[in-house]
């Protein structure tokens, strides 16, 4: 931290335009995970989704609105302070960003687009975008997938790749940037109508787990770093039976020993725990999430912490080593809450 003070902390985004604060600051406890609100941040529309650097010292986050931009945040104490104007993304609708290759890169759901903006060596963003990719395509859900709707980009363990997942074109692009410039090398395709939304990498460094919003399901597949190959192999549901009404899995997180697998599912407003195998998952169970519509989980120091949006809370949970079934310790107020990130331990 720039003032010398250890303690760590979370950051949390929210929905401004459902009652959000902007991005909150918390405090976490070190023996049981409790978040702590210390501040917030506010001026930046609906920053739903963050993303600290390598050395905790710079916040990224979107704005999702139809103007689409991303803003930086020097981390200072308990108040992130802007660092420089917030920049366009040239689209529509940033829902995701990721840190690659020197840029901050956002996944724009409505215009179907991935960014690049170029970061200076001080962690600011430069004025502008250096390129916008464009995808193409479509789904065979009537209302969700009439086009592209670019959800999540990333990077791969290897930091060679970054990776697009796309719900309107049930694919996943892999990509390179080529002068600044997000460049597909390779576009893989789910199975039609699933409507991938997150992906995450398990710490083995081949294999990857797509979560699916249309169908609720868990997609595995094998991870080829070499080659930039993501490799579909099986699909797993998220729920023992037949939802009983909806059920839009959102967020997914693996665990750092690959042991386990967990999503979140709304509607059902419930977690699923994973046991990983060999080229697959087992479902082994589900717990509520504690509120209602968990948007996005995280996995930090072996807790799992859930943004539940629409009861504008988090709820915690300590994972059972053994079995990875969370049990929940404890909530903050946080409204309209839509992820949560941690600085470093």
């Amino acid at each position: 931290m720039a003032d010398g003070d250890r303690r760590r902390r979370a950051y949390i985004g929210s929905f401004t335009a459902a009652g959000g604060p902007g991005i909150l600051t918390a405090t976490v406890a070190p023996d049981d995970g409790a978040l702590t609100v210390v501040s917030g941040t506010d001026g930046l529309a609906d920053p739903s989704y963050l993303a600290l650097s390598p050395d905790g010292e710079t916040l990224y986050a979107v704005s999702e609105t139809a103007e689409g931009a991303v803003a930086a945040y020097r981390v200072c104490g308990d108040k992130p302070e802007p660092f420089g104007r917030p920049v366009s993304v040239e689209g529509d609708g940033p829902t995701h960003l990721g840190l690659y290759a020197g840029h901050v890169l956002t996944a724009n759901y409505g215009s179907g687009t991935v960014t690049a903006v170029p970061l200076r060596a001080d962690g600011t963003l430069a004025r502008s975008a250096s390129g916008v990719l464009r995808h193409t395509g479509s789904g065979p859900h009537a209302q969700r997938q009439q086009g592209p709707h670019a959800h999540q980009v990333r990077p791969d363990p290897s930091g060679r790749w970054a990776v697009s997942v796309d719900l309107g074109t049930d694919s996943v692009r892999v990509c390179t940037l080529a002068d600044g410039a997000p460049a597909v090398h390779r576009e893989i395709a789910l199975r039609p109508g699933s409507g991938p939304r997150h992906l995450a990498f398990h710490p083995d460094g081949a294999h990857a787990y797509v979560v699916n919003e249309l169908s609720p399901t868990v997609t595995v597949c094998h991870w080829d770093a070499a080659d930039g190959l993501l490799k579909p192999l099986t699909e797993v549901p998220v729920l023992p039976g037949a939802p009983a009404g909806d059920a839009y899995p959102s967020g997914i997180a693996v665990s750092p020993d690959g042991r386990f697998v967990w999503t979140a599912t709304r509607g059902e407003d419930v977690l699923s725990v994973f046991v990983v195998e060999p080229d697959g998952l087992r479902l082994s169970a589900t717990v509520p999430c504690g509120g209602h519509w968990p948007r996005d989980i995280t996995v930090s120091e072996g807790f799992l912490y859930a943004a539940n949006e629409r009861s504008g809370d988090v709820t915690w949970f300590a994972l059972d080593p053994a079995t990875g079934i969370p049990r929940r310790t404890g909530s903050l107020a946080a409204p309209a809450a839509s992820c949560v990130v941690f600085g470093p331990a």
